[in-house]
């Protein structure tokens, strides 16, 4: 066996081994679109330039006993065999700086017992072949340190802009730290975590002898931004793809130094020309007008049939200005989701639990839990409303007296299915009331599967990558039945409307069914005395082809930086200009309706099903086939819930139930005291430990492009997001009721701050 993988080694060639092999990215076509890195910097030195205090640095870490061994070190090979042992194999690695010049010129990264026999056989040739300075000079000019720099002598103009022989026994400990992990160990990015590596590769330093304790303890003394270079990198081609690529690649096992040093051919879903328009679309004011550039954008853009990522808009700045090293919007955020999170947690647990129908009757009343009231944007109560009105008006109430109904575990599994990553759910949860929301890639994964028949693919840049030898490795996101198909195309049916007369009219496509959902969130305490002000706004929407969403905000929201009720419009803007470019010239199906849903015809005035198609205040909904219609108007009833879901019966109900006996003047007077009453009420105290929790976010008007809409509340990534801002006549927002110990990732019946309710 031994034999056989000896017998099926590579060549090494001086190629090879003397230059570092770039990984490089190519996308759905097979078409080469570039580098791992940008465009790479290289300055290749010989072993006599590199002082000697550099070269030790990096034995010590790296190889302790290099200049002694023949190519493999039996020491470390008997200890990552013991931890192999115990932990399986690959657990350990044994590899010296001869192995890891051999594994980074041919091999794969896979810790295979064929690969390591390989990777030992080439390394005991090599060095046969060379000696241990020109082995050394090659590893030193080979390895990739961060920033698009390959080799020692780059990275050191990089991090220090200085020459080798200028570093200081703390600049070359960083420098030998950082290409284990060249990203996780960034000291412009994480300079707390750099220091610590750095510090450890001082202690290994002086424990074989490099410094002495002195220099040790003056360069632990020594923050790792000192000296630092400022200067800025120029932005990678496509980088906010690229990044996701990168964060999937390590996921899946593969190690920095493969991806950045590997010469790797990676394969993926990259769809360039939806992703240079996506750029274009953030980058410049020729589709969307932009207040100011301390505007954030995110957006994802994922095939619907598929859920494989074909673009990504991490941020709003060109591919062609130097910046420094920035955050992915589309990937990173976790700001509320507002009302776009209605369909996952509300109204698509409840058809894939009760199988309602789109005309299920909600009543909208007033909603007391646990000392907090929930409320509309538009401040009023709307009585009985069907399901599809709620979800296409954006009402509140009946979103939380649907998720209580389905019971918190339930809405949790449900969204589970679809990628969004929730441990628990509260009341407020089901109008965003989330502490830690989900991302613009993990909310278009989710209304992927409402397109796609209730089929939830997890969202994925990967197709394959090809190693130096010839070996591949596969990638696919296999389908999960989320959910039914008749909840699927209720759903969408229903969102359908939000797009075509509801809170999105904005994102409509001429020419294409679209289905989506807007959400807002309000803005935070102190400033809710900007009325028509928001944190977020937020666009999620599909066609049969592409499903989208679209985050727009501040990193901070202040009385200075937060969206106008014109920049609340901004994300179903960047949605319609997206889709409506990528859909061109491509055949688009309109959703299929499927043999498990039936159309009615109800006649709104009597509530009873008419077989009159035409006749005045007739609406067109769906049922579930098979199941009964006396259940279709029964009004959903507010349901008592334990501790923190309970919903309490309003005191002035009460109160009005017991002076049933008073002349209707005096209950008229009587309930015009009480709406007074409750516009001047204080929300009740958050407890110290959920002052962290943001708001439950707020509702959404129906856009009027002659009009301003209503703010939505979004999401920030430093601050908690508030909530979605109310419609023209903004009504003071109240504040949700302590959480009861739940998880951090969101508000409890009320864990958030004052001030929120949520928004389409």
């Amino acid at each position: 066996m031994i034999y056989a993988y000896v017998n099926g080694t590579p060549k090494l060639t001086a190629d090879d081994l003397k230059d570092p092999q770039s990984s490089m990215i190519y996308d759905m076509n097979d078409e080469f679109i570039t580098y791992v890195t940008s465009s790479e910097r290289r300055e290749y030195v010989k072993i006599d330039d590199i002082p000697e205090l550099v070269q030790q640095a990096f034995i010590s870490t790296e190889d302790v006993r290099f200049r002694e061994h023949m190519g493999i070190d039996m020491k470390r090979i008997v200890g990552a065999a013991v931890a192999n042992v115990q932990d399986g194999f690959g657990a350990e690695g044994a590899s010296t700086i001869t192995q890891q010049v051999v594994k980074n010129s041919v091999l794969s990264s896979d810790k295979t017992l064929e690969r390591k026999v390989q990777e030992a056989y080439l390394a005991i040739q090599l060095e046969q072949k060379y000696s241990k300075d020109q082995i050394l000079e090659m590893y030193l000019n080979k390895i990739y340190f961060g920033s698009g720099a390959y080799g020692v002598a780059t990275a050191s103009k990089t991090y220090f802009n200085k020459p080798l022989k200028e570093l200081t026994p703390a600049e070359a400990a960083l420098l030998a730290g950082l290409p284990q992990r060249p990203s996780s160990y960034d000291p412009f990015l994480h300079p707390k975590v750099a220091e610590e590596r750095r510090n450890t590769v001082l202690h290994l330093m002086y424990k074989n002898g490099a410094i002495t304790k002195q220099q040790k303890e003056e360069a632990m003394k020594t923050a790792v931004t000192e000296s630092l270079s400022k200067e800025k990198t120029k932005r990678l081609k496509y980088d906010a793809f690229i990044q996701q690529v990168i964060k999937e690649l390590k996921e899946k096992g593969v190690s920095e130094r493969a991806i950045y040093e590997g010469g790797l051919k990676i394969y993926t879903t990259l769809d360039p020309k939806a992703q240079a328009h996506t750029e274009k679309v953030l980058s410049t004011e020729e589709y969307v007008n932009y207040p100011n550039d301390k505007f954030k954008a995110g957006v994802a853009l994922l095939d619907t049939k598929t859920g494989v990522i074909r673009a990504l808009g991490g941020n709003r700045t060109s591919g062609d200005q130097n910046i420094e090293k920035g955050f992915n919007y589309a990937t990173d955020i976790t700001r509320q989701p507002g009302s776009t999170i209605k369909p996952i947690l509300d109204y698509g647990p409840a058809i894939e639990k009760f199988k309602w129908s789109t005309y299920k009757q909600i009543k909208d009343e007033e909603l007391e839990i646990d000392g907090w009231e929930a409320g509309n944007w538009d401040d009023d109560f709307h009585g009985d409303v069907s399901m599809r009105e709620a979800l296409v008006h954006s009402y509140n109430i009946p979103a939380i007296k649907t998720f209580m109904e389905v019971g918190s575990e339930d809405a949790v599994s449900f969204a589970k299915q679809l990628g969004i990553p929730i441990k628990t759910a509260h009341p407020a949860y089901a109008i965003g009331g989330f502490g830690k929301g989900p991302s613009p890639l993990e909310l278009a994964g989710a209304y992927t599967a409402f397109g796609n028949q209730g089929v939830y693919h997890k969202p994925t840049t990967l197709r394959s990558v090809k190693y130096p030898d010839g070996y591949e490795t596969k990638y696919e996101s296999k389908p999960v039945a989320a959910m039914h198909d008749y909840t699927a195309y209720m759903i969408t049916d229903m969102l359908k409307d939000v797009v075509k007369s509801g809170t999105g009219t904005l994102a409509a496509i001429p020419g294409l069914e679209v289905a989506g959902k807007t959400g807002t969130t309000n803005m935070p305490d102190g400033l809710d005395q900007i009325k028509k002000g928001s944190s977020d706004s937020w666009f999620a929407g599909y066609t049969t082809n592409y499903t989208a969403a679209v985050w727009t905000g501040y990193d901070k929201t202040t009385a200075e930086s937060y969206l106008t009720p014109e920049d609340q419009k901004i994300a179903k803007y960047i949605f319609k200009s997206i889709v409506s470019e990528v859909s061109k010239d491509k055949k688009t199906a309109g959703f299929s309706k499927p043999k498990s849903v039936e159309e009615v015809y109800i006649n709104k005035d009597t509530g009873y099903v008419t077989k009159d198609e035409n006749g005045s205040n007739v609406t067109k909904e769906l049922i579930v086939k098979g199941t009964s219609l006396k259940e279709m108007t029964a009004p959903v009833k507010a349901k008592k819930a334990d501790k923190k879901e309970r919903t309490k019966s309003n005191k002035n109900n009460k109160e009005k139930n017991k002076d049933d006996k008073k002349k209707d003047s005096d209950k008229a007077k009587e309930e015009e005291k009480k709406k007074e009453d409750e516009k001047q009420t204080e929300p009740p105290t958050t407890k110290p430990e959920d002052e962290a929790d943001p708001p439950p976010p707020q509702d959404d008007n129906p856009d009027d492009p002659g009009t301003t809409p209503e703010p939505e509340d979004p999401p920030t990534v430093p601050d908690p997001p508030p909530t979605e801002p109310p419609p023209t006549t903004d009504p003071p927002p109240t504040e949700p009721p302590p959480a009861d110990g739940g998880e951090g990732t969101g508000t409890g019946p009320g864990a958030g701050t004052s001030g929120t309710t949520t928004t389409p």
